[in-house]
């Protein structure tokens, strides 16, 4: 598979370092592209082995495959004119800033070679946590709960995408953190269902400060909530299950956590920091992409389908609307 990659932040060039260091010879790197000069710059100065591409259209054409890491409201743009040239689609989230043009976008692709980049698809904690829940640790499920909180928004690492991530037009800690959430929620409990929210915004047009909302999927309940300026840390989460025979859960993006008896949460033996779980995450994503891009059946555990991205944003501006 050769990878384009259209956007260079945070996310393009992560994708596109791990396209430059996959060993399997199953996936190379086409090319990256970005409007900003400065983007391009950055790129030719840090990774000269990455082809910079003259415009998104001698991309698409050198490419099997197109990931999107632009911001939101061009993600739909650049799809549509990768898969009319016939080509593979990886797209980040959310899938568009208008709903209903997601939703009819939705409706074109049903047979398309097109995922959405949510990354606990090929998370080893998300892995662990299915064992633990195929093995009965949890039993019937009962609860879940879902918590987020951050020292500033953005993260101190995002300052390159603070002029969307920071206003309600496209960024949040919603769409950018809780969306992740959200999509592990909806592959391991069912169909989600908002029942109620009320979210804090600052005075402007700035994005949202406090979230807290009750929801049900596959009939569970669960508690979702976030806040900014709230913790020290710069990036708490944990995504908590409970059920008739314990709990588990996943902490800070990448551990996997389970209640033991005495009542202590107890750490899988193999669990990692995110900075060390981000390669393994990424190779699992490149590794399930390229399998999809060459029309090869799908893993236990595939990419995310547009319908998941779309049930997820359905459910992200609901929140954002209360």
């Amino acid at each position: 598979m050769r990878l384009g990659v259209i956007g260079f932040g945070i996310m393009g060039e992560r994708l596109t370092r791990a396209a430059l260091a996959h060993e399997s010879g199953e996936v190379s790197l086409a090319g990256v592209w970005d409007p900003s000069d400065a983007a391009m710059a950055r790129l030719s100065g840090d990774l000269p082995a990455a082809h910079a591409a003259a415009d998104p259209e001698n991309l698409i054409a050198d490419s099997d495959c197109i990931y999107i890491a632009s911001p939101p409201e061009t993600h739909l743009e650049h799809a549509r004119a990768a898969l009319a040239a016939g080509k593979a689609v990886f797209c980040e989230k959310p899938l568009a800033v208008d709903l209903k043009d997601a939703a009819a976008f939705a409706r074109e692709v049903e047979a398309a070679r097109i995922a959405v980049n949510f990354v606990f698809a090929s998370s080893p904690a998300v892995a662990q946590l299915r064992t633990w829940i195929a093995g009965g640790a949890v039993g019937p499920v009962e609860s879940l709960e879902i918590e987020m909180g951050f020292a500033v928004w953005p993260r101190p690492w995002q300052h390159d995408a603070v002029s969307w991530l920071s206003k309600r037009h496209q960024g949040g800690f919603t769409r950018e953190v809780a969306s992740h959430f959200l999509f592990l929620t909806r592959r391991l409990l069912g169909a989600m269902v908002l029942d109620s929210a009320s979210t804090t915004y600052p005075e402007g047009d700035g994005s949202e400060t406090e979230l807290h909302g009750l929801l049900t999927a596959g009939g569970i309940p669960v508690r979702i909530s976030g806040a900014v300026g709230q913790t020290e840390e710069s990036d708490m989460n944990r995504w908590t299950l409970k059920g008739k025979n314990g709990s588990v859960r996943l902490c800070d993006w990448s551990r996997a956590q389970r209640l033991t008896d005495a009542g202590n949460w107890e750490e899988a033996p193999d669990a990692m920091p995110l900075e060390k779980a981000r390669p393994l995450i990424l190779k699992g994503q490149l590794d399930k992409l390229a399998a999809l891009t060459a029309g090869g059946p799908a893993s236990d555990f595939p990419l995310a389908s547009v319908q998941e991205a779309l049930e997820v944003q359905q459910i992200v501006e609901a929140l954002l609307s209360a």
